[in-house]
């Protein structure tokens, strides 16, 4: 099959673009190639600008394709541009879309039909831990509005593995290595979830070889934070209870991934994805992801996401019993899904 994507260099897409041509695909990327580009020679490039509009995709103006997977529109007018010029040279669109989507208010787990959060506006082009979501609900709008029955919806929850910029997972990688004593969230019982990358790859491929369409949430296993933390191989755990860590107003950079039960956007952590499963989803586990992405982990610069003086002081606070002392947490950790 020949498939394009929009982006394709960096981590979601150098796994879907290594993954089709493992399965015999023909891959075209379009990037803005300013990127570093690991991909071998047999993947045609070509060059553009999405927001540039129509103008700055007029690389694509003469090819055809059997599917486009759209992994770079983040913003309305990115996407109306690319499905409006696609729309008759690919038979089926595949959108990137987030878990970041759904409201915060419907009861876990969260399925496909559970109610979104409302688009906005088509001309917002400020992209932060607010607008994220609804800024995906207006572009997955976009792409139903024009390319219809032919258009597929993938809602990943958090995405880990090698080659993963955003240091949510790998920082909790890097942070094990270091020795000493070493801060765990809450009690342990609290759960994450997230989604390896050669998954989520894999089962684009599935979506784009079997030309299922619709809506998928596309997640891992959910496991507590005890068993994440023994995943990772992390030693000499201090416990440190939620109501100190969210009276310190950690930021969601500063404590990644951590989302206390029943706090602000817990329920991202409960993802239902069997409709995927069901059509060829895999789910490695906790264990295989950091395994797989340790190695590579090691290599990359990290901001310490607490400083050792801050973790030390939260380990302090547990140890003396101190958890008490502050009120019920409410809704402190608000920075992204």
């Amino acid at each position: 099959m020949r498939v394009l994507i929009l982006g394709g260099t960096r981590f979601i897409g150098r796994h879907i673009a290594a993954s089709l041509l493992d399965a015999g695909h023909s891959v075209t990327i379009f990037t803005r190639g300013v990127s570093p580009d690991p991909l071998p020679s047999n993947v045609v490039r070509l060059h553009g600008d999405r927001d540039q509009g129509v103008a700055g995709l007029q690389a694509l103006s003469n090819g055809e394709w059997d599917a486009c997977v759209d992994l770079s529109g983040y913003l309305p007018a990115q996407v109306r541009a690319s499905v409006q010029i696609l729309s008759e040279q690919v038979k089926h669109y595949v959108f990137m879309s987030s878990v970041a989507v759904y409201k915060d208010v419907d009861p876990a787990p969260i399925f496909e039909e559970h109610s979104l959060k409302d688009p906005a506006p088509h001309n917002t082009t400020e992209i932060d831990a607010v607008t994220y979501g609804t800024l995906k609900v207006a572009c997955e709008n976009m792409v139903r509005d024009v390319v219809g029955e032919r258009a597929t919806i993938l809602r990943p929850q958090g995405v880990a593995g090698p080659y993963d910029p955003s240091g949510r997972h790998t920082w909790w990688l890097w942070r094990a290595t270091q020795g000493g004593e070493m801060l765990a969230p809450g009690d342990g019982t609290d759960h994450l979830q997230l989604v390896d990358v050669r998954d989520l790859a894999g089962f684009t491929v599935a979506v784009v070889e079997q030309n299922l369409v619709g809506t998928f949430n596309v997640a891992g296993p959910r496991i507590t934070w005890r068993d994440f933390m023994s995943a990772i191989q992390a030693e000499h755990l201090v416990w440190v209870p939620a109501t100190i860590l969210l009276a310190a107003q950690l930021s969601f950079m500063q404590l990644p991934l951590y989302r206390p039960h029943g706090g602000h956007q817990s329920r991202y952590m409960n993802l239902n994805s069997e409709r995927a499963q069901e059509l060829g989803l895999t789910q490695r586990s906790a264990i295989d992801t950091a395994r797989d992405t340790r190695e590579w982990s090691l290599t990359q610069q990290y901001p310490e996401a607490i400083t050792r003086d801050q973790e030390a002081e939260l380990i302090a606070l547990a140890r003396g019993g101190n958890a008490g002392a502050y009120h019920p947490w409410h809704d402190i950790i608000t920075q992204g899904p």
